[in-house]
């Protein structure tokens, strides 16, 4: 009735690309979290505080990090599904 967990038409659901995803996602989170690392006046860019332009930055980074996830996961998925990769 019911099926083996280690049948073999189940495929992994960790895989290295999965972590490597989950690593780009976890990335801005611990940036933002560790705020000792950052809560400082200088360096100064433009004569904005360190504290201010770090976490700016930080939004551009966790774009590109995100969507560099999001097209791991895609290319993944198609790969599984046995579709030609772009």
């Amino acid at each position: 009735m019911s099926q083996s967990a280690a049948s073999p038409d189940r495929r992994q659901v960790v895989t290295p690309t999965r972590v490597v995803a989950g690593l780009c996602l976890i990335a801005p989170f611990v940036a933002m979290l560790w705020v000792s690392s950052y809560a400082r006046i200088e360096p100064t860019f433009i004569g904005i505080p360190f504290f201010y332009w770090y976490q700016m930055l930080w939004v551009l980074i966790s774009t590109a990090l995100t969507t560099l996830a999001y097209k791991l996961v895609q290319r993944e998925q198609r790969a599984r599904k046995g579709g030609a990769a772009q």
